[in-house]
């Protein structure tokens, strides 16, 4: 594999709404990004990425971009861009933004002169077509939102524009040249400034299966996932190739693409040397138990689930290229409370569990990406009602779970589980009023057990989770390990062992052990040769005797073994 600028990197996303407010909105902003560099830079970040701060009406908090070289004044002005970018070149730290090309927003300009003539130029730039009431639909496809992709086009009673997500979020037309030629130019436009790439937004979505056409429906609804078209699209990395050529590999720039159901023949083409993308997410651990009824249907996740999915992503990948290990981001519900057992955060031994699975997520080969409040342990939230929740994608299924025939009460358990909202509470910088976010009313509350965990509790505690974090970015680092961390191969150790996750990282020079006991009681572990030095250890104490490790609950730890 050929080697790059960002591989020994440790990457951080930013949801800017949430992260830090500089003049007391209530709202996130870019000079309260600035502000806090040098704490990321303490962490050991090399790589932030800012989900959107383009102007937009916040519909889907940004998703959707009403233009795409402005700021929206929220956040701040293109003055703070600018500084941020060039502060945080500084410290070392590359400055990755949001690339949402698959729809823009309603507002954006293109969208209003499609409205005032569908057939002319603009008209060409969506997927616009003609329908009056009491016909059928172009076709059944579900929004990820919930609902027809298809709404009314504005102005227009025989007209219908295709949104794959909230009807706010016209998609754009790819296999229009034009268009294309357009988002090069931005994109372009954007890179001259001094960016280091970009993350691309729900990008396998920019090639629609044409002539559209219904699928068999899934729901009580009548309508198909668009997963489902997806499957049948051809052509995307076409699409992907030709961007890449236009903008991102003139400047060396780092992307990471949104990827959730690639073909395992097209990994090379999405991530290998010649790849379109620097690398993508691996959303193996996301989808395990996703259910086609919805959220209120979803089983919880297994450790031997997520040990399996972590070792499938990572065979498959091996002689390919990177991928980025997340357990956690802006649309997804805190890591912690997902994959550990419910009550683990909780219970006596919540801590170590919280580290143990960071570490065991960290520790494995590809670009490790952190997500705000991540570090320090956050925990989803909760509301009462679905009144208190303002992700869009949970009012859906919400709605879904009471067409099941749930009661409120069990379709809010389903949002409380899932809800994007989990993450998108305002980060726990210290246990004062608004847990330090904001000196005004912050545009989503604040989780309630802010007082408890927090950044300024953890910061001097030798053995908080926000420390352990840090003992991981250092390893990865460490210039003695860094070749073996960044590179080693990954391989699964004991892989039938119940609650077990266990694997080596072997380098040329030198091979680690990562092991970590996922449950909550003890277990005997066979260590496979001498350990020359204990590397991160989520406890006091590593009770290792005559080749086992009397693993305590939760015991995750980081071994260099004797040649």
């Amino acid at each position: 594999m050929e080697r790059k600028w960002w591989h020994g990197k440790t990457a951080y996303q930013i949801y800017p709404k949430s992260f830090c407010d500089a003049n007391g909105d209530g709202i996130g902003d870019l000079r309260g990004v600035i502000q806090k560099l040098d704490y990321l830079r303490e962490l050991g970040i090399g790589l932030v990425w800012l989900s959107p701060v383009y102007r937009s009406p916040l519909a889907d908090q940004g998703y959707d971009i009403s233009d795409y070289y402005g700021i929206d004044p929220r956040f701040g002005t293109m003055g703070d861009m600018e500084e941020l970018i060039r502060e945080a070149g500084r410290r070392g730290i590359g400055v990755v933004m949001d690339l949402v090309v698959n729809h823009c927003s309603d507002e954006h300009e293109w969208f209003q002169k499609a409205c005032q003539d569908p057939d002319g130029k603009y008209g060409q730039y969506f997927y616009i077509r003609k329908h009056r009431d009491g016909e059928p639909l172009p076709c059944n496809w579900r929004s990820y939102f919930g609902g027809p992709v298809w709404s009314p086009l504005p102005g227009h009673n025989d007209r219908v524009y295709l949104h794959l997500f909230h009807r706010k979020q016209p998609d754009l037309n790819w296999e229009n040249p034009e268009v294309r030629r357009e988002i090069y130019k931005m994109i372009n436009w954007w890179l001259d400034k001094g960016l280091a790439g970009f993350r691309i937004d729900a990008i396998i979505n920019i090639k629609k299966a044409l002539p559209f056409r219904d699928y068999p429906a899934d729901r009580d609804d009548g309508l198909a996932s668009a997963d489902k078209m997806l499957f049948h699209a051809k052509g995307v990395l076409d699409f992907l190739n030709e961007m890449a050529e236009e903008t991102f590999r003139k400047y060396g720039a780092f992307t990471v693409g949104e990827v959730f159901n690639e073909k395992p023949e097209e990994l090379p083409l999405f991530i290998g040397d010649k790849g379109c993308f620097s690398t993508m997410f691996d959303f193996g651990e996301t989808v395990l138990n996703q259910n086609p009824e919805g959220w209120h249907a979803q089983k919880p996740i297994t450790a031997e689930q997520y040990k399996k999915a972590c070792f499938e992503s990572q065979r498959k990948t091996q002689d390919t290229g990177f991928l980025c290990n997340i357990i956690e981001n802006h649309d997804e519900p805190r890591g912690v409370s997902r994959y550990l057992p419910e009550g683990a955060c909780a219970g006596p031994h919540g801590v170590a569990a919280k580290k143990m699975l960071g570490g065991l997520n960290f520790m494995l080969r590809g670009l490790p990406f952190l997500y705000q409040g991540q570090e320090i342990g956050m925990e989803n939230t909760h509301c009462g009602s679905i009144e208190e929740v303002d992700d869009v994608s949970a009012h859906g299924e919400y709605k879904a779970a009471l067409a099941a025939g749930l009661s409120p009460a069990e379709a809010m358990e389903g949002v409380n589980r899932f809800s994007r909202d989990n993450a998108r509470t305002p980060f726990q910088w210290d246990a004062s009023d608004n847990a330090g976010f904001t000196t005004g009313t912050p545009w989503l509350p604040v989780n309630p057990n802010y007082k408890q965990i927090n950044l300024a509790a953890q910061r001097n505690d030798p053995d908080s989770v926000w420390n352990f974090y840090r003992a991981l970015t250092a390893l990865r680092g460490n210039p003695a390990y860094q070749e073996t961390v960044v590179y080693g191969e990954t391989e699964p150790y004991l892989p039938e062992r119940e609650n077990l996750m266990a694997y080596f990282r072997r380098g040329a020079a030198q091979t680690l052990l990562v092991i970590g006991n996922f449950q909550d009681a003890g277990q005997e572990v066979p260590l496979p040769g001498a350990v020359k030095r204990v590397l991160i250890n989520n406890l006091k104490e590593f009770p290792a005797q005559g080749g086992v490790l009397k693993a305590a609950p939760w015991q995750f730890a980081v071994l260099e073994m004797e040649a």
